[in-house]
């Protein structure tokens, strides 16, 4: 199984609108879409889980893909923790 990163998604799409969009290309687990902890609302990205060879079939179909009026990006995600670059932490000034 793989897990994909859907970025650039609209501000309204819900888990069930990205579960039915990749649920065209094979066999969904999961879809979600991740929001803001405070306020709730989409932070514009979410990740689909599928089986390997869906999910290929996926990234290579929904490449530039526009949904609405936005171009999606589609990648395998990085497993949790191999994030991009951190600024370090700087000792606080008294």
């Amino acid at each position: 199984m793989k897990s994909l990163y859907v970025g650039n998604i609209p501000w309204t799409v819900t888990d069930a609108d990205l579960q039915g969009k990749f649920s065209e290309f094979g066999n969904v687990v999961s879809a979600r879409v991740v929001t803001d902890k405070l306020s709730g609302k989409s932070r514009g990205f979410g990740f689909v889980d599928m089986d390997d060879a869906d999910a290929e079939k996926a990234m290579a179909a929904m490449a530039g893909y526009k949904w609405g009026d936005r171009e999606i990006t589609v990648n395998e995600a990085r497993p949790k923790g191999e994030g991009g670059p951190r600024r370090e932490r700087r000792e606080p000034r008294f």
